[in-house]
């Protein structure tokens, strides 16, 4: 039988773990319930403000007032190459070469700028592949390339679906997918890890699989960055997106990253949306009508880095620098397992319905969970009753998400505990 008491939960967050940072976090004070901070497991949807932050922030304000134009080169650290103080620690948390990273933009934006050259359609391979449950913004950015290049997006786009009665799709699946379209596609892009069910996508095999029909392919990495360990370069992927407001923690709307493999950098026959910051930097003050791209991601890039953006997610990469992602992954299975014991109980007992595959290399730090009821409804009933706070995606998914860098054993309990009292009326 599962102990599923709060004192087993008291004791697990006894024990030492290096990958809980917890004081280094601003936790928010809980609206209801029995305890004075929230249960915050909302971290795939906008992660927690770190303590650091706030002075990162000063300390650009700063530069603007003391120096004003000149800190661009002379500030402690100047704005013209701040950018490029990210990129090795961007590229150690995403598996890839320095030069292969850039930070810049947002997610939508920089998947923009991706497919612009990635997606390469001809009259007879021009369809793109995504999954059906993909983010909205994703759907929205994939019809509207196929829409400019003169195809219609109802028949372009090619919307990978699980099976009858199953909530993730299957690799098998995906890949008969690709070879039984394989001379329509042009380029997949997938979701690494799934925004509604939490489902991590073997990402090797399919872009090994992509390639192996002859299109490019590309990954939205929202849910997967600081999440689950990630290897880009090795797994020979051709580009790929990231956001850093949710598992790094860099702010509401924080400045994103992009990925392009090596052996496309400097490569002269792609075509890429340009500007002032494409080019070579070393001839960039010339203002020569020409670009002179970069043989670096940066090529993609547009314009200045928006510095008082940089900072935040500079305090953020070097949490995770210190850290590392083999020892972030390790809490967060053991969270995500103790949470699945947890919710087990309460589906024995109501109807829920845990969507999340159970399997370790299947799912990251989310479980989501489906039930009968208005789930916005009992989103805000945990939080006002419990100080719990997870969120929620229409009509019936709750999706809770213990990011294990603040969350701890304890948070995954209350959450749990507030659930089975809202759904059945007594506790775990």
């Amino acid at each position: 039988m599962v102990d599923t008491g709060e004192d087993r939960a008291i004791m697990l967050d006894a024990e030492h773990d290096p990958a809980l940072r917890r004081e280094e976090f601003l936790i928010p004070p809980a609206i209801g319930g029995a305890f004075p901070l929230t249960a915050y497991l909302a971290g795939n949807s906008l992660g927690l403000q770190p303590r650091a932050t706030r002075a990162e922030l000063m300390a650009d304000l700063d530069a603007w007032e003391q120096y004003a134009v000149h800190g661009h080169l002379e500030a402690d650290r100047p704005w013209l190459p701040y950018h490029e103080e990210l990129r090795d620690p961007a590229a150690r948390l995403v598996g890839a070469l320095p030069r292969e990273v850039v930070i810049m933009n947002s997610l939508t934006v920089n998947l923009h700028l991706l497919l612009a050259t990635f997606y390469r359609p001809t009259a007879v391979r021009h369809r793109i592949v995504i999954e059906d449950r993909a983010f909205s913004s994703d759907s929205y950015a994939v019809r509207s390339h196929a829409a400019l290049r003169g195809h219609d997006p109802d028949t372009a786009v090619l919307r990978l679906r699980p099976r009858p009665g199953e909530d993730v799709l299957r690799t098998e699946d995906v890949i008969e997918t690709l070879h039984k379209h394989a001379h329509s596609i042009a380029t997949v892009m997938i979701g690494g890890v799934n925004y509604l069910t939490g489902e991590v996508m073997d990402m090797p095999t399919i872009t090994a699989a992509g390639h192996e029909i002859g299109a490019t392919v590309g990954w939205d990495l929202a849910h997967a960055a600081g999440n689950i360990p990630l290897h880009l370069h090795d797994w020979d992927v051709d580009f790929a997106a990231w956001c850093t407001y949710k598992y790094l923690n860099s702010g509401p709307g924080a400045v994103g990253g992009a990925f392009v493999h090596e052996r496309h950098l400097g490569d002269p026959r792609l075509h890429r949306l340009e500007g002032w910051w494409s080019t070579n930097p070393t001839t960039r003050f010339e203002m020569r009508p020409e670009s002179e791209p970069q043989a670096s991601a940066d090529a993609w890039s547009l314009s200045n880095p928006p510095i008082f953006a940089m900072g935040p997610v500079r305090t953020s990469l070097a949490i995770f620098d210190s850290v590392g992602m083999p020892a972030l992954r390790e809490r967060s299975l053991r969270l995500t397992g103790y949470l699945r014991e947890l919710l087990e109980t309460v589906a024995e007992r109501s109807s829920i319905t845990l969507v999340t595959p159970a399997d370790d290399d299947r799912h990251a730090a989310q479980i989501s969970v489906r039930i009968v009821e208005d789930a916005d409804a009992v989103t805000e009933r945990l939080s006002d009753n419990w100080g719990v706070v997870v969120d929620e995606r229409r009509p019936d998914i709750i999706r809770i998400a213990p990011a294990p860098l603040y969350c701890t054993f304890h948070d995954c309990w209350r959450a749990a505990d507030a659930l089975s009292w809202e759904l059945t009326g007594e506790g775990i």
